[in-house]
């Protein structure tokens, strides 16, 4: 009996695929203003997840009051610290701006330069026969390029509306997100395996353990770092401690560390003469310019060993790409990317460096290819 397979119908599969490609342009294009919410609570909820599961243990076992508390965390934790931060910054810089723009701001005398042993006196006299040989000039020339580079960065923090909501939508997503984890997880790992089997609910899991080593690694060491070091520059009486420890919190984030911040600060108080504060600062910054080497080694739990120039493309490219919330999710999906690929190509077996195995391998492979014929 001759069977007939029916023609595939062409049209029909090319209409289908375009009406799901319209389908799901659509249902991005909807959920577009919640995308960045949506990930950033996500890698928030997987990096605090074992908070959760102990907290609810601690209250006996309602779920409900551990999410209040949590999310009043996050609330304390994120909005509030940011909400003073980016007031801080604009404010701070106004004062910097109208001296920028007025012409107030000059070059200093830098007369401690007389202090250095043995070459003190030609440093301030070379110093001085710059100003007089045309350093007002060139400080006239600088100063558009630091009006425009301030006030990109005021602009960008004046967004405030913008990023508090942003912070909003993360809240609320942080909520649902801890009250049916396992329920999204599960979904999560469901559709993963549907598209790839057990390839593809390996990379969710890979994919969780990298978010939660760049959160942990990376931000909370950024964190720390620059909350303590802002907390000695306030202690030592530096002028705008605050706006400083904004700045630290994005060198620390790129990896730079606090003593970009700190070392300027240190040498400011020597030179206005409060030696004993700035000995204080020294001694601190020591301490907080040194404490990553053992904070993220101890938060890293999980081997994932990311490159740094991986961390700080992320930041940077996130910065650039989504603002302030990319710098939280820039470096995470560099580093889900990097996992779930060096995962891929480890797969098989590495390359021999011996040439004669390399051709062995090479012969055996045409020999299976072309079996020699009867």
């Amino acid at each position: 009996m001759t069977t007939f397979h029916r023609p595939r119908d062409i049209p029909q599969i090319l209409l289908s695929v375009l009406f799901l490609g319209l389908i799901i342009v659509a249902c991005l294009w909807i959920v577009q203003p919640f995308i960045l919410g949506f990930a950033w609570a996500s890698t928030i909820v997987i990096a605090t997840w074992p908070v959760l599961i102990r907290l609810q243990r601690l209250l006996f076992g309602k779920r409900a009051l551990a999410v209040l508390v949590m999310t009043l965390l996050l609330f304390l934790l994120f909005v509030i610290p940011i909400a003073l931060l980016i007031n801080s910054l604009v404010d701070g810089s106004v004062p910097l701006v109208h001296a920028i723009t007025s012409g107030e701001l000059t070059p200093p005398d830098l007369q401690w330069l007389n202090s250095v042993p043995l070459i003190g006196a030609k440093l301030y006299g070379a110093w001085h026969g710059l100003l007089d040989m045309g350093g007002a000039a060139i400080m006239m020339k600088v100063k558009p390029y630091i009006g425009t580079t301030t006030s990109w960065f005021v602009g960008q923090a004046a967004h405030i509306g913008r990023f508090m909501l942003h912070c909003g939508l993360m809240l609320l997503f942080s909520a649902l997100l801890y009250w049916q984890g396992e329920k999204v997880a599960w979904g999560v790992r469901y559709f993963a395996t549907r598209l790839a089997a057990k390839r593809g609910d390996a990379a969710v899991l890979l994919a969780g353990q990298a978010i939660r080593a760049v959160a942990l690694g990376v931000v909370v060491t950024a964190l720390v770092q620059a909350v303590l070091g802002g907390i000695g520059l306030a202690i030592s009486g530096v002028p705008y401690a605050t706006l400083l420890t904004v700045v630290m919190i994005f060198s620390c984030l790129v990896q730079l560390g606090p003593l970009i911040v700190l070392v300027p600060s240190i040498i400011w108080l020597y030179w206005t003469g409060d030696t004993t504060w700035g000995t204080v600062l020294l001694v601190w910054s020591c301490v907080v310019g040194t404490m990553d080497n053992f904070i993220r080694p101890m938060l890293i739990r999980m081997g994932a060993d990311l490159p740094m120039i991986l961390i700080i493309s992320g930041v940077i490219g996130g910065l650039i790409a989504f603002g302030m919330i990319g710098l939280f999710i820039g470096p995470v999906l560099l580093a889900v990317t990097w996992r779930l690929f060096d995962t891929w190509m480890r797969e098989v077996p590495p390359p021999s460096d011996n040439p004669d195995e390399v051709l062995e391998e090479l012969e055996t492979l045409e020999s299976d290819h072309n079996p020699p014929s009867k």
